[in-house]
């Protein structure tokens, strides 16, 4: 049997977990009661479930987040949406807590998945916003449904492939490690530090549980980031006509500019 002393520092370190893992979600229902929005969940006829937060009136603007993010990437800037539109953010399957299957995730796929809950939702037209892998989506979903998409805002959308930073293209296919993909806590906070200028401070015990959602998706993600840079794309959204809105970080390690700057659409530096 394990000494008293090692039973107590596991309870110890246990009540610890717990504690900060409440403590995140006080934090995020805050913000999210800040934005104006509601936790909800659906399940589709096909049986995936999506988590999503809604909230707003006007007309229905759906967000989708990028790689490895979730629905509380645009909460921050929902509190500024919902005063024009009816927001709806999902937790895109394969990622936060929408539905995990064993299937296909090419971003082809991905559109059928968010046609179909838009249409369990009754939006039959609607505004489309996405970041990187979400903005890939967006853009797919306009180009094979155009009379369903009224516009577009897309942030540093990750076209295909060829959208992918070659460095860091080079560092997967040389190390055979994906910088983008956390698989501990340490990967987690590099992971923070790629895709942020200036990644906030996070104390150490709340960092620990806010990794444990990435690692634990790490095969998953793995397999959908290959799937996104290998899908034919551009053929497809070449010269779309939908009214877009595109913005790029200049200093954006992950997504290049220059790839999308043959797409036909608008672009706005900032």
């Amino acid at each position: 049997r394990p000494p008293r002393s090692t039973l107590s520092s596991s309870s110890a370190a246990s009540d610890v977990y717990k504690r900060q893992v409440q403590a995140i979600k006080t934090a995020l229902d805050a913000t999210r009661r800040q934005a104006g929005l509601v936790r909800k969940e659906i399940t589709l006829p096909n049986g995936l479930c999506y988590a999503y937060l809604e909230g707003g009136q006007g007309e229905p603007l759906l967000l989708l987040h990028g790689f490895g993010g979730n629905k509380d990437t645009f909460t921050r800037v929902a509190r500024f949406l919902v005063k024009r539109y009816r927001l709806i953010i999902p937790d895109i399957i394969g990622f936060g807590e929408s539905s995990h299957p064993n299937a296909d995730y090419s971003p082809f796929t991905q559109v059928e998945r968010i046609r179909d809950l838009s249409r369990a939702l009754n939006l039959e037209r609607l505004h489309l916003g996405g970041n990187s892998m979400g903005g890939q989506i967006a853009l797919l979903y306009a180009a094979l449904y155009p009379t369903e998409v009224a516009s577009l805002w897309l942030l540093s959308p990750a076209v295909s492939g060829n959208s992918v930073n070659p460095e860091l293209l080079k560092v997967i296919s040389e190390s055979g490690r994906n910088p983008l993909i956390a698989r501990n806590v340490q990967e987690f906070m590099e992971v923070m530090a790629l895709g942020m200028r200036k990644p906030p401070f996070i104390p150490g015990p709340m960092l620990k549980v806010l990794a444990q959602e990435r690692i634990q998706n790490a095969e998953l993600e793995a397999r959908i980031f290959r799937q996104i840079v290998e899908a034919p794309v551009e053929d497809k959204i070449t010269g779309l006509k939908t009214p877009a809105l595109i913005m790029f970080g200049k200093q954006d390690r992950v997504i290049t500019l220059e790839t999308t700057n043959d797409l036909g659409l608008s672009l706005i530096h900032i």
